[in-house]
């Protein structure tokens, strides 16, 4: 890109949205019965169900270990875009999904206590059920909160041998982008697959950074527009801690406002 660019506050996108402005996020916690936790997350016309199941046991690579474990999968179901996306099967899994549920499961293992959980597996599942734009991180965003339900459903918030908390911060995630010049939050699918450069950042609720990934799409970007992305990112996930903090309610397990 030639240089870094002022986007005007007032600039209106196609869908109403002013630049630095989120989608409509709805978090329905409890959405099925048969998970620890569960969540039906909407942004704008993106929607997912995230569950959170739990078993007593390790998987084989961990026999004999004290510390438990927390894996994701990520499923785009065959009507979630247009035209249909061919049901993926077990063992022909594609590059983009591994990669996409190998980002939230390590995003939610960072904010968790493995020891304090003991010898059990969490596996968050999301499961695309519409597309448009920001899959990944509203499957981290919405995960944490069912992690929060599954956890509190076996009485695991805090260590029960040591009263630590099992949490060590909060977790979310957006999507943001560099668009004919323009710098947006929260991409739709109509700006995301014409972004010059398209970014997702994961950030802790202490606003820690788990993962950055910033592409070059049609243009490289610089330093300073680095620096504006990660500033409108951060300001974008303060608003996601506080939407996951209204969701949970009482059960938010930090004592912090």
């Amino acid at each position: 890109m030639s240089g870094p660019q002022a986007t005007p506050a007032d600039f209106i996108r196609r869908d109403g949205r002013r630049p630095a402005e989120l989608r409509p996020i709805h978090l329905e916690r409890g959405f099925v019965q048969t998970a620890a936790g569960s969540v039906l997350a909407r942004s704008g016309g993106t929607v997912i169900l995230c569950t959170a199941s739990v078993e007593n046991s390790l998987p084989p690579w961990m026999k004999d270990q004290t510390r438990g474990w927390l894996t994701a999968e990520y499923n785009m179901l065959p009507g979630s875009t247009r035209p249909r996306k061919p049901r993926e099967r077990a063992g022909k899994v594609d590059g983009r999904t591994t990669e996409i549920q190998r980002l939230i499961g390590r995003s939610l293992r960072s904010i968790l206590d493995l020891q304090a959980l003991g010898p059990r597996q969490i596996t968050l599942d999301c499961d695309v059920l519409q597309a448009d734009g920001g899959t990944r991180v509203l499957s981290i965003t919405a995960s944490f909160v069912a992690l929060v339900d599954a956890l509190a459903s076996m009485s695991l918030l805090h260590d029960p041998a040591t009263g630590r908390p099992a949490l060590k911060s909060s977790i979310a995630a957006i999507s943001l982008g560099w668009v004919a010049g323009r710098l947006l939050l929260d991409l739709d699918y109509s700006e995301d697959h014409v972004a010059d450069v398209d970014a997702n950042i994961v950030m802790t609720g202490a606003e820690e950074c788990v993962e950055i990934q910033a592409t070059a799409e049609n243009a490289t970007y610089s330093r300073n527009q680095l620096n504006q992305m990660l500033d409108l990112a951060t300001d974008g996930l303060r608003q996601l801690r506080q939407i996951q903090r209204a969701a949970l309610g009482p059960q938010w397990p930090f004592a912090d406002a």
